[in-house]
């Protein structure tokens, strides 16, 4: 009798087991069947091509192997121009390495994170984990070409970093088995916590807002203004904030505002008032195609100011169509060694008319 009630639970279980099955496949295809040919479960090969992160703990990281000597030559053919041979450029971007001593490599924190005459906070001095390095790289670098490095390229090229702040050896090779090693080797990989706020009151941080929080103020007048040279150096601010929140930015094409906004916000831009980005013409061809990001009305960013480009190519022959092939397809050398990525999505109407608007204004 035992056995026999044994197999009737053991039954009961499977058909609980069908049930439950049949349930979750009915609850998956109802959506399915409610809007029939739409949707599908990513392929494992999709997934793999998207989960391509890699954590601290090294997982997701997939095998390879670089050499130092390897890193170098790929640096200089991609890196180079806009990080300087060495990691040392300030241009454009922070150094990379710098700042880290072989004290620091040994204690895990860097010593000159805390000495306000430290110049410039480098990338070695900061990362704590070497992670971080590899996947950034492997992810977005270059910057005009992301995802277009192998895994061994990238290898190679944290190996030569690494190097640069004398972390391994010039004759070392990185890869997948030795990587956490290399981790135990990184100048600030006991330097970062999460036991601070904003800034540190007799030794605590202050995370408990005690300051403020009697008999304060209604309302704190703050405001700031631009010097005339330096206004509209990097084109309207009203334009360049997002579009949700109730204020933009000032308006710097005009001159300045006669008094500072008040507490209900009078005198700054609004979203729907005429400082709104406009949608159509060449400036606005100029913003949706990311063009501001590199290039600014007056004052030289990453690539050359507008002003630039046309007091260089004034009453040169064949200066439009130049100009147009170099959008199109992109180079380096004209105005420096950083490169400029090509730009074949635009039609060729659309360059015509951005050559046209940055030579003559129209």
């Amino acid at each position: 009798m035992y056995k026999l009630d044994k197999l009737f639970a053991r039954l009961a279980l499977v058909v609980l087991a069908v049930l439950c099955t049949q349930l979750a496949y009915a609850q998956s295809t109802q959506g399915s069947m409610k809007f029939p040919g739409i949707g599908r479960n990513a392929t494992p090969a999709e997934v793999m091509a998207w989960d391509i992160d890699v954590r601290p703990d090294f997982k997701g990281l997939p095998k390879g192997s670089g050499s130092v000597a390897q890193g170098q030559v790929i640096w200089e053919s991609k890196c180079a121009s806009c990080h300087g041979v060495f990691g040392e450029s300030n241009e454009i971007f922070t150094p990379i390495a710098g700042g880290t001593t072989a004290d620091d490599v040994k204690t895990g924190r860097v010593a000159s994170l805390a000495d306000r005459k430290q110049p410039q906070r480098t990338t070695l001095m900061k990362v704590p984990t070497v992670s971080t390095l590899w996947d950034y790289i492997y992810r977005a670098m270059p910057w005009n070409a992301p995802r277009s490095l192998t895994a061994d390229d990238t290898y190679a090229l944290v190996a030569f970093i690494l190097s640069l702040g004398e972390i391994v050896p010039d004759d070392f090779v990185l890869s997948d088995a030795n990587i956490a090693e290399v981790q135990k080797k990184m100048p600030n990989r006991n330097g970062m916590t999460r036991n601070h706020g904003f800034w540190s009151i007799n030794g605590k941080p202050d995370v408990n807002g005690s300051s403020c929080m009697n008999n304060c103020v209604k309302f704190v007048q703050i405001g700031s203004e631009l010097p005339d040279f330096a206004r509209n150096a990097h084109g309207n601010i009203a334009e360049q904030n997002r579009l949700y929140g109730p204020y933009r930015g000032s308006d710097s094409t005009k001159p300045p505002i006669a008094k500072l906004p008040g507490s209900s916000g009078e005198g700054l831009a609004h979203a729907a008032d005429t400082h709104a980005p406009t949608t159509k013409g060449p400036a606005a061809l100029f913003k949706n195609e990311n063009c501001s990001a590199c290039h600014a009305p007056n004052a030289k960013l990453v690539g050359p100011s507008i002003a630039d480009i046309a007091n260089k190519y004034k009453g040169q022959s064949g200066a439009q169509e130049k100009l147009m092939a170099k959008v199109k397809n992109g180079g380096s050398g004209v105005w420096g060694a950083i490169p400029m990525p090509p730009q074949a999505q635009l039609s060729d109407e659309d360059r015509a008319t951005l050559v046209r608007w940055m030579l003559t204004g129209q």
